[in-house]
């Protein structure tokens, strides 16, 4: 899907090629509205919808006195990704919108389903302002062919195909278009990065990743703590999830541990349900709200409030939730941790004690909806002519307190960074986050032992160039939003 952006260029000049081929070749092809139904498509999408539709002048809703002016604003932008760009506001504020021009593969990966080698992994510079990179490996994908591979956790690599890694080479190396490819591995002796000479060839497959990546009962110092690390909030895997705590229940669980390390995000729906599984104890009340732009937040505000609310529930559609009635729960959180991440430890503080173990989150409080080149924006009746769509940023989440301040991040209760040299076996009980929170839970642990061994900082993480890109995200629009339009 990224590299969707490369390819538009080539995309739109091939269309204005053929279209060009069909008059004379010293004809001007002149702008038309049949040239503009995608620039079109992105302009309306942004005024009805954008979070900061009110900040972008040229996205106000008396900007162009009617079509005619619109599509000479319009024949400014053949790109539609520049077009798109330019109607945002500073990265800085907007760090998350984006668009696609294959909503086929968008649905795909906002369900966790990728051409993918198996390997998640985070590239780092070797040194402050180094144009070299390394990779390390941070987990693998079951049923995947780096699964079936010599490779795992913690696994170094400074070179793909024999070619290191830079920062302007890393994309197209670790994500072009050839399906199978070489890592060079190295070594990490006394903080310095060592190739050794091994590699691993390994092969993208279509995987459909089930976020449960380990879920297991740990008894020790009289407690029985369920662990769940859970990697991506997608839908598809529901049913999976609520069995996942039926069995924490029927284990009659004291304490839980919830993994969000690598979490980067996804469904709001599915961030509701998990929070009714630690909970269980306050269904009906508010989990979540959202705050739209100002034209869709004052049709709410006098038409329908909680239609911009989400509350916690004790059903996913007519099958019952294992909830656990937790007081308190041990979140495991990174620099990694996005989105409904972030919205299940924000959303639950007003109700229960959240413990969070590990570094601060990404600080991503805001959402979005896929929007589609359709009368009302939603995939039905797409227009047929492309399969461009957009994620753009739609929507604020606060708690049921108001509060979602948290652009820079949710700090740790307890801070406990990771490091390659130390990075453990994930679910084994000596795994320094895991082991950190045990000691919490049973009191053997006062003190959090910081890892030994270089603090690499992040340069890149593998999910975050090549899927779902730290989303929050609704399944539909809320209903009754387009009466906000007429």
């Amino acid at each position: 899907m990224r590299k969707i952006f490369q390819l538009s260029n080539i995309l739109f000049a091939c269309v204005f090629f053929l279209q060009g081929c069909q008059k004379d070749q010293d004809d001007i092809i002149q702008p038309s509205l049949d040239n503009l139904e995608v620039q079109n498509f992105i302009w309306k999408g942004l005024n009805q919808y954008y979070l900061w539709q009110s900040d972008v002048p040229n996205l106000a809703d008396n900007r162009f006195a009617n079509q005619a002016a619109l599509d000479v604003f319009l024949t400014n932008y053949k790109v539609p990704e520049d077009l798109f760009d330019a109607l945002r506001v500073s990265p800085t504020i907007d760090r998350f919108s984006w668009m696609v021009d294959d909503y086929v593969t968008l649905e795909q990966s906002l369900q966790g389903t990728s051409k993918n080698s198996g390997v998640e992994f985070r590239l780092s510079r070797y040194s402050d302002g180094s144009n070299e990179i390394f990779g390390y490996v941070y987990y693998i994908i079951p049923d995947s062919d780096a699964a079936k591979k010599e490779i795992k956790r913690g696994d170094v690599f400074t070179a793909v195909n024999g070619i290191p890694l830079t920062v302007s080479n890393y994309e197209s190396l670790l994500f072009g278009s050839d399906d199978t490819f070489t890592l060079n591995m190295a070594n990490i002796t006394n903080n310095n990065i060592i190739p050794n000479n091994k590699s691993v060839s390994l092969t993208k497959t279509v995987l459909s990743e089930n976020p449960i990546l380990v879920n297991k009962v740990i008894s020790t110092g009289g407690k029985k703590i369920g662990y769940l690390m859970y990697n991506g909030f997608y839908s598809d895997f529901d049913s999976q999830l609520n069995t996942a705590f039926g069995e924490f229940k029927s284990q009659g669980i004291t304490d839980l541990v919830l993994d969000l390390r690598y979490n980067g995000g996804g469904s709001v729906r599915t961030a509701t349900y998990l929070a009714s599984m630690i909970t269980g104890q306050f269904t009906g009340k508010v989990f979540a709200k959202q705050q739209w732009n100002t034209k869709i937040n004052a049709y709410f505000e006098a038409n329908n409030p909680n239609g911009v609310r989400n509350f916690f529930t004790d059903k996913i559609g007519a099958t019952p939730i294992n909830s656990l009635n937790m007081t308190k729960v041990y979140i495991l959180a990174t620099g990694s941790t996005a989105s409904a991440s972030e919205m299940i430890i924000n959303g639950l503080k007003p109700y229960i004690d959240v413990v969070q173990i590990g570094t601060t989150t990404i600080g991503k409080n805001v959402g979005s909806v896929t929007l589609y080149d359709s009368p009302d924006f939603t995939a039905t009746n797409r227009n047929p002519n492309h399969k461009y769509a957009m994620q753009p940023l739609t929507f604020k989440v606060v708690n049921s307190a108001n509060f979602g301040d948290y652009f820079n991040g949710l700090t740790p209760t307890y801070e406990l960074k990771e490091t390659i040299s130390t990075y453990g076996v994930l679910g084994d009980v000596n795994e320094p986050l895991l082991k950190a929170a045990i000691g919490k839970i049973t009191g053997t642990g006062r003190m959090i032992q910081q890892s030994t061994g270089k603090q690499f900082d992040i340069f890149k993480d593998s999910k975050s160039i090549d899927g779902i890109q730290n989303q929050m995200y609704l399944e539909k629009v809320p209903k009754g939003l387009q009466h906000a339009f007429n």
